[in-house]
């Protein structure tokens, strides 16, 4: 007599994977910096900016809110936090940072105003056109966009700590190399953009059936 054989165990279902709660850790450092950004303003245009201590407390308030925006994607992609909210919460954290530096320096007539807006047209521009050609697939950020993320707030950093602590020729000079990295940066991007509409798998089945068409 033969021993019986086994019957194959009939095949378990894959788990249900567990939606993930906005109530993160990662989505809680971008609405920490949503929040600073107001704070920032407030400090930074105290007095018309000429008390130091102000001007300090405002850097104090532009560093934390940066390193925010450090951490909170690597926690989100490492964690698996990774939310919808979380994705249009921190480049919206993000350009209203910059936004808000940039505006207030303009206003209390120490950046020029065609830097202020030379960036943040840059800025909103680029982010309208990744949501224009999403459709054809996600534009990650290049690493020239990462460097130049870190040299504008290293460059705002500058700006906006009291004179007596940085000259201002220091701050002027590193903003320059930020304005020319911007600029460059987002013609890679466009130029990425134009590639990808043009190679995407949406794009060749497009020109597949004009051809089956024609």
């Amino acid at each position: 007599m033969t021993a019986s054989t086994p019957r194959p165990s009939a095949a378990e279902p894959a788990p249900t994977p567990v939606p993930v709660t906005i109530w993160n850790v990662a989505n809680a450092l971008t609405g920490l910096r949503l929040v600073l950004v107001p704070v920032f303003g407030v400090l930074l245009l105290h007095d018309d900016g000429t008390q130091a201590g102000w001007r300090v407390a405002a850097f104090v308030a532009f560093f934390v809110a940066s390193i925010t925006d450090r951490f909170d994607g690597e926690l989100a992609r490492k964690r698996g936090l990774v939310t919808d909210l979380g994705k249009i919460a921190d480049p919206i954290a993000d350009k209203a940072l910059t936004g808000m530096a940039l505006i207030g320096l303009s206003l209390l007539g120490e950046l020029q105003w065609w830097v202020t807006i030379v960036v943040l047209v840059r800025e909103v521009g680029i982010t309208v056109l990744r949501l224009v050609v999403i459709r054809h697939g996600v534009m990650p950020a290049s690493r020239g966009g990462k460097i130049k993320t870190f040299v504008q707030a290293l460059a705002i950093g500058l700006y906006v700590l009291p004179r007596d602590v940085i000259p201002l020729e220091v701050a002027q000079v590193v903003m320059a190399v930020a304005v020319v990295i911007t600029v460059v940066t987002g013609l890679d991007y466009v130029a990425r953009a134009v590639r990808l509409r043009r190679t995407s798998p949406r794009a060749a089945a497009k020109r597949a059936r004009r051809q089956a068409g024609g």
